[in-house]
Parts: C-alpha cells; structure tokens; sequence
C-alpha cells in the first residue's frame, strides 16, 4: 500500500510540473472560488501478474477532495485505474490505465412489462430515486446488469430506469432505449446513441434540451464530445449544485462522484469539447 502511495505521489508530482490535468482542475477550483482543504488517497491492487522475470501490477487509485466554496463545503471522489511494472527491483512504466478490463454480471430479466406499456405514455420521473442510484453504484456495479469495458451509458441508463424511465423497442437494438436479458438497445449503452436519443424521442423516456449547464437539476443529464468531431464520447448524471448553482455529476468510467460538470479536469478534455444538456421528464 506504501509503495502505490508513493508512486501516485510520484506520478502525480510530475503531471503537475508538466501542467496537465492536475494545472486545470486547480485552474477550474479557482475559477468557482473554490478551494481545497483536504485531499485524501488510497491504493488497492486489482491484478497482479508474472512473467518473464518482471511482475506487473494494476491499481485502483481513490482519491477523495474536501472542497470549501462560499463557506459550503462538499466532497468530489475519484476513482483512478494505474499500472506499473516491477523487475529486478527496478519500477516502471507507471501510467494510467485507458480502459478497464471488467468482467460481464448476471444480467437483468427483460423488462416485458415496460415493454407492453403505451410507447407515447407520460411518465413522472423520480429524480430523488435516480440520484440515489447514482450515489449507491458510482464506484461499484450492479450484479443485475451487464457490466460494460466503457460503463457510463450503461450506467447512467441504469439511474433514469430507477427514476422510473419506461423502456419500450425491444428487441430492435436501433429503436426506443431498453434493456432485455440477452441484448439492449444502442441507446442505453453507447454514449453517442443516447445522446442522440435524447434529442430526438417523443415517446417512453424523453429529454429536453436546454441552453446551459445552470438550468439543470439534479437527475439530468450532460453529453461530452471530447475532440468536437461530432461523435458523443460521454454521459454523466446531474447529483447535485455547487455553492454557485452549477451542476456536480457522478460517472463511471472512469469512476466519479461530485465532479464538476465540465470535466475540464478530464484526461479527455481538449479546447474543442462540445456539451449538451437535457431535462429529463415532463417537468
């Protein structure tokens, strides 16, 4: 544990000289005239293999921010994937890990009764019980559900289907937002489909877009086009409101809590990123 302390501290003190994520998510604190009191990290291995006389290892990283904004105080956590290679006593290749291998969970019976109901039926949608999904499962997985190698769609389907979301297309993947005991449909697992799903449903779960991050409440929703190219990359959950009014998110992939939604902070992020922000529900 000692020795994953060390290299994150390592790795992290070099991300700061070279002015990368850690330079803009100071920049975005300061920018909210937010500050940080504490900031807290724990290390567990998750993989450990050898082979020709090197040991490799993979390791979650749990950082965990104490932020005080206009003496309001909140907690935004992240979760981490790094790896590193140890041989004859030597440390390196220290570095993020892109993407997570997850194994797949026991899945979800298919939902027939959503299925049977009226496709254009209004919906009250429960915001306090898609938030408290999000809260329960931000750094853990469902076995109800298939676990994905990139979760956040999947997992963000997941929050509006607690929020009572009704399904409906089955079994055609490309219509409606569902998910059934062998498939689901495009939208409920892949960023870009859901974004555009979203925009464009007038039946079972609708969003409605609007002009800007602040008009959001929480158990909406936020799109990410990462590089501006016109193909979404990302979803995230609206949790809660910062001191200024403005929208924290929980995501997985890489797991979070309390995020600011810009994701300015992001690995991901670059200058041309595009949002969009959706009201979900009749209200």
């Amino acid at each position: 544990m000692e020795k994953i302390k060390k290299l994150w501290l390592d790795f992290f003190h070099t991300e700061r000289e070279q002015g990368n994520w850690w330079t803009r998510k100071e920049n975005l604190w300061s920018e909210r005239n937010a500050e940080i009191i504490r900031v807290q990290g724990n290390g567990s291995i998750f993989q450990k293999l050898r082979y020709d006389g090197e040991t490799h290892y993979r390791y979650f990283m749990h950082l965990k921010y104490v932020i005080r904004q206009n003496k309001k105080i909140h907690i935004e956590e992240q979760v981490l994937p790094y790896q590193f290679r140890l041989a004859d006593g030597i440390l390196t290749n220290h570095a993020p890990i892109e993407k997570r291998i997850q194994e797949n969970k026991k899945e979800a019976p298919a939902a027939e009764d959503d299925n049977r109901k009226q496709a254009n039926e209004r919906f009250s949608y429960d915001r306090l019980s898609a938030v408290q999904y999000a809260e329960r499962w931000w750094n853990n997985y469902n076995p109800a559900y298939r676990m994905f190698d990139v979760d956040c769609t999947n997992y963000v389907s997941q929050c509006l289907r607690a929020g009572g979301a009704p399904m409906w297309g089955s079994p055609v993947r490309e219509r409606g937002w569902w998910y059934g005991s062998n498939t689901w449909s495009f939208s409920w697992a892949v960023a870009h489909s859901l974004r555009w799903y979203l925009s464009g449903a007038t039946q079972g779960l609708r969003g409605k877009e609007v002009e800007r991050a602040d008009q959001l409440i929480p158990g909406d929703i936020i799109c990410y086009d990462f590089q501006g190219d016109g193909r979404w990359d990302h979803n995230t959950i609206v949790v809660a409101k910062d001191a200024e009014g403005m929208p924290l998110v929980n995501a997985h992939t890489d797991n979070s809590r309390n995020r600011y939604w810009s994701y300015e902070d992001s690995t991901a992020w670059t200058p041309d990123i595009n949002y969009k922000f959706f009201r979900i529900g009749d209200d």
